[in-house]
């Protein structure tokens, strides 16, 4: 746990590195490392990327309804191709689906509600929330 949380951190630590705050060999750390990704635990390696920077400034949460399970299947296969979706959930409740969109502003997101997600033959009604500010996001709970 101690080794996922380090490299939760920091993912381009070294064994070295590593080795170090845990107090094992470089060896036994990148033998650990090893068994995790072939375990799939570690899934792989990214970056975080600074949105605003890259004039992306709006982050929304959209709620939407799907009006016959028939439609499903090829929702799923659309709404997954969209770049703007961040991530998409299967939910319990009021609606069926909720989707994290990341836009350049609300021109934008105006194009993509009426443009793109609600010309998904099946979309019957959608409630849209303008996060506006993050005080905490985090996709890897561990420890």
């Amino acid at each position: 746990m101690r080794i996922l949380s380090l490299l939760k951190q920091n993912g381009r630590m070294t064994a070295s590195e590593i080795s170090k705050k845990v107090n094992l060999s470089i060896p036994a750390v990148s033998e650990r490392i090893r068994k995790l990704e072939e375990g799939r635990i570690i899934e792989g390696y990214t970056i975080r990327i600074n949105r605003e920077k890259l004039n992306f400034k709006l982050l929304a949460m959209i709620f939407v309804n799907i009006g016959k399970s028939a439609f499903i299947p090829s929702f799923r296969e659309e709404i997954a191709a969209f770049h703007e979706v961040l991530e998409c959930h299967h939910i319990a409740g009021e609606y069926d689906y909720l989707l994290k969109v990341l836009v350049e502003d609300t021109k934008a997101l105006e194009y993509f509600l009426s443009d793109k997600l609600k010309k998904i033959k099946g979309v019957e009604k959608s409630s849209t929330i303008i996060i506006l500010s993050t005080l905490k996001e985090d996709r890897n709970r561990i420890g």
